[in-house]
């Protein structure tokens, strides 16, 4: 009995302790950032973040897991094709992801309607 009383305790340190730590790091530029500036080096790093971000997200989602040319032409990796000429053409956010999902949402049932 005692070691699931154990484990409970150590899972709530644990995620104590997390929870410093991540409040700690992220409110450490707000609390600081105008004492401590960035270089404009850091400044031009940081512009790419976001993009990277969402790269390394979406990037393995689409990566075959498998072989074969099935792997290529997935669902997901169509869906994203429309979403990328969807904003090639338009450059509109809202209509990537509603576009991409459309097309997403359609390829399946399509898969699933012809068995």
């Amino acid at each position: 009995m005692s070691s699931g009383m154990d484990s409970y305790w150590y899972v709530l340190v644990a995620t104590g302790l997390l929870l410093l730590v991540s409040v700690l790091t992220r409110a450490g530029y707000f609390v600081f950032g105008d004492h401590l500036p960035l270089p404009d080096a850091v400044r031009r790093a940081l512009r790419y973040a976001p993009a990277a971000a969402l790269t390394g997200i979406v990037v393995p989602e689409l990566l075959p897991w498998e072989g074969g040319l099935a792997a290529f032409l997935g669902i997901p990796v169509l869906a994203a094709v429309v979403a990328i000429a969807l904003f090639w053409r338009t450059r509109n956010s809202i209509l990537v992801i509603v576009g991409g999902m459309i097309a997403y949402w359609m390829l399946n049932a399509a898969v699933w309607l012809l068995g």
